[in-house]
């Protein structure tokens, strides 16, 4: 027997383990250690937001909404960008809500990527980028930045990694996990 490796796919056993997965792992096994690495506060939402949600629950607000997300909140996020930003779109087919940056980051890719297709991807960066464009089937150039040049990307780095296959160029700024600006 594998060990069930089979039952999982090449692309996906193909991802290497996160490093810094593994530092939180250990982090949370440690006493009197106040980890930093998911950017969590280390106190609980405040008491209006929790007894909304007690409220939502008790109301009987348990069903799915849209996998767009519900109507009402991708409305208000329309009417905040064009006030905002004087940018319109459409809340029923130009605004997608998700759990979290990784998800979005993640359907991004799954929908603009092909296999054979590559990712540009400057580095440090956070460390679900590479693994969603190996999901996606492209393969990843990595582009390392440097403290000398404040990590930010250059002309020159873009272009010594672009190839034929080249198509998304994941910009991270401000840069997580340096914090850098371009």
């Amino acid at each position: 027997m594998d060990g069930g490796k089979s039952r999982i796919s090449e692309r996906v056993r193909n991802v290497p383990k996160s490093g810094i997965r593994r530092f939180f792992d250990l982090a949370n096994m440690m006493e009197d250690v106040i980890s930093l690495g998911v950017g969590e506060p280390d106190f609980p939402a405040p008491w209006h937001v929790r007894e909304a949600c007690i409220y939502s629950l008790e109301s009987g607000k348990t069903s799915y909404t849209s996998n767009y997300g519900l109507l009402e909140l991708r409305e208000a996020l329309c009417t905040y960008y064009k006030e905002r930003y004087d940018v319109d779109y459409s809340p029923e087919d130009e605004v997608l809500i998700t759990t979290g940056v990784s998800e979005g980051i993640d359907i991004a890719m799954r929908t603009l990527l092909d296999v054979g297709d590559s990712v540009l991807l400057p580095e440090p960066s956070y460390v679900s980028y590479a693994p969603c464009a190996m999901f996606s089937g492209a393969d990843v150039e990595h582009i390392s930045l440097t403290a000398e040049n404040d990590f930010k990307l250059t002309y020159e780095d873009i272009t010594k990694a672009t190839t034929e296959h080249s198509k998304l160029l994941v910009l991270n700024y401000p840069n997580n996990p340096t914090g850098a600006i371009m």
